[in-house]
């Protein structure tokens, strides 16, 4: 590829990277590359295949605008009040972003990367809240990767390899231990991060043989380490092909117009959720790139040893899930047939709805449920991880409640404080007008502070269960943690509690450990037991005992589903 090579303004920052110069802007002291290709546009003979590296440019390429984004279906009217999801034209949509206060090879200062999230249909890294000038304000490179997204992605057929958008992940993060030096990054101290879809991606990642390194530390929020099974992609797949009426392959939906793909995509998935699950795209065991469950090969120590961790989730993750779409009530008025999907989607007994409930009295259906599957898919998971890594892995919540009425602190919420970029109106869509700038510093800085020295400044994980919490302490949790707060983790109660940051971060103690120890028959009767003992209710919640079963328990899942598509990110 030929680029320009008359350089409009002398002033702007030039970087040579392995494949031709580039040409970014300085912003603010910042310089800012944009666009930069790190494997070759994913269409033509290379759909659904592995990355391939890009064609080489002669002179000097503009780097001054985001690069193209993946092909993505756009969030649904009810979503897209909360969320931003630009969309940049053009096929070669693996590229990246990078912001660094000083390039070139002698500053070797720490990186972050970071993976978006999305549920890997969405999303991109020209998503404004993920600006990086404030990590490298603070003395990072920052660079942030887009990747192939949805059946582009993580279709999985016979004709082609699993994981191509994982690939890519891959093929940035090597592009980065090669380039990043001319960038003024130290290529042996990167940091992998992500959220959501992002914090999968780089849980596998880290677990990933390929992968070893090429990193030492990751950050996951709101996202563990997960492989998919097999056989939810491929329905996602086989739906798609019988809508379309072509095979289930890779050469067959490469003939298929893309708009009408991402029509398609987005009308068979629209069912699918966090909470209730469906058909999805996900990554796979796949015998090469992830050659075994990425959790428990973490767990095992097989792999990313040595690597600092840190791992949180939001306080109300579930109301992203549920709120958009005023969903909220009508989880509360299913009732049965709500907890009979958690039930489902969760793979328990009614043991455990019933534990939540004698724990949470004052909570409705939709807060249980939520609560639960957030429980069962994300924070068993990261306690699990952090148990089997004490010493260097790090625990937070994000409890700060948004100031849109209903979202409380939902998913995604810690994002515009995380990257401190509260400012701008995309933060402000989803956090309300006014957010804590305090709160932003606290967090934003624990984050730099994980980065550049592998301590975010907390306590280790350890036989306490130390958590950080990011938000206002309850005004009935005191300093000795007896306070009763109301609802489903409605704050720390179980444990002694640290006071730091003016009042915008602490620490508790096993906030979460009761919630989780429901997850064991033993401990779930005996906490139904306490209830039964201490406060006279009956020993069956009466909206438990007509939770439907069997085929009636499968019918009321997909009535929840058909009640309002209960969608995620």
């Amino acid at each position: 590829m030929a680029a320009d090579p008359t350089d409009p303004d002398p002033r702007h920052p030039v970087v040579t990277t392995p494949y031709g110069a580039v040409r970014g802007r300085h912003e603010n002291g910042i310089a800012v590359f944009r666009g930069i290709p790190y494997a070759a546009p994913p269409f033509g003979p290379r759909r659904f295949r592995p990355p391939e590296p890009p064609d080489p440019w002669d002179g000097v390429r503009d780097a001054g605008a985001f690069g193209p984004t993946a092909p993505k279906p756009p969030y649904s009217e009810a979503f897209a009040q909360y969320l931003s999801d630009p969309v940049v034209p053009g096929d070669g949509c693996l590229n990246l972003n990078v912001w660094t206060p000083e390039p070139g090879p002698a500053a070797r200062l720490p990186v972050l990367v970071w993976l978006h999230g999305g549920a890997l249909t969405r999303g991109s890294s020209a998503v404004p809240v993920y600006d990086g000038r404030a990590f490298a304000r603070d003395g990072i490179v920052f660079v942030s990767v887009n990747y192939r997204l949805g059946v582009e992605g993580y279709g999985l057929f016979p004709d082609a390899p699993a994981n191509p958008g994982l690939r890519d992940q891959l093929a940035a993060l090597q592009w980065v231990h090669r380039s990043i030096r001319a960038f003024g990054g130290d290529p042996d101290r990167v940091t992998l991060a992500g959220q959501s879809a992002g914090a999968i991606s780089a849980g596998v990642l880290i677990a990933a043989p390929q992968a070893q390194g090429l990193f030492r530390r990751a950050v996951l929020q709101s996202g563990p380490p997960e492989a998919f099974e097999r056989d939810k992609v491929r329905r996602m797949v086989r739906r798609m092909a019988a809508r379309l009426k072509v095979p289930a392959t890779a050469e067959a939906f490469a003939a298929v117009d893309r708009d009408l793909l991402l029509r398609t995509q987005a009308d068979v998935g629209r069912l699918s959720s966090p909470v209730l699950g469906g058909p999805a795209f996900g990554i796979v065991v796949d015998g090469d790139l992830v050659p075994r469950d990425p959790l428990q090969a973490l767990i095992d120590g097989d792999a990313a040893v040595g690597t600092d961790l840190l791992l949180g989730w939001t306080r109300d993750e579930y109301r992203l899930w549920l709120v958009p779409g005023g969903l909220t009530d009508r989880v509360d008025r299913l009732g049965p047939v709500a907890l009979a999907g958690a039930m489902a989607r969760c793979h328990c007994g009614h043991e455990v709805p019933r534990g939540y409930r004698a724990l949470h009295p004052g909570a409705g259906t939709a807060e249980i449920v939520g609560q639960m599957v957030t429980d069962n898919l994300l924070r068993r998971p990261l306690h699990r991880l952090a148990e089997a890594r004490p010493g260097s892995s790090w625990v937070y919540e994000f409890a700060w409640p948004s100031l849109r009425p209903g979202l409380g602190a939902c998913h995604a919420l810690e994002l515009g404080f995380v990257f401190d970029t509260g400012e701008t109106a995309e933060s402000a869509k989803l956090a309300g007008g006014g957010a804590p700038q305090e709160l932003a510093d606290a967090m934003h800085g624990a984050w730099t502070r994980f980065v550049t020295t592998g301590d975010p400044g907390w306590e280790a994980w350890g036989a306490a269960h130390p958590v950080r919490m990011f938000g206002e302490p309850e005004p009935d949790a005191d300093a000795d943690g007896e306070g009763e707060g109301e609802g489903v983790g409605a704050g720390p109660k179980d444990g002694p509690v640290r006071h730091d940051v003016d009042g915008m971060s602490y620490t508790a103690y096993g906030p979460r450990d009761r919630e989780l120890a429901l997850w064991t028959a033993e401990a779930a009767a005996a906490v139904a037991g306490e209830a039964v003992d201490g406060a006279g209710a009956p020993p069956v919640d009466p909206l438990l005992r007509k939770v439907p079963r069997g085929t009636e328990l499968r019918s009321a899942v997909r009535r929840l589903r058909r009640s309002g598509g209960v969608k995620g990110r």
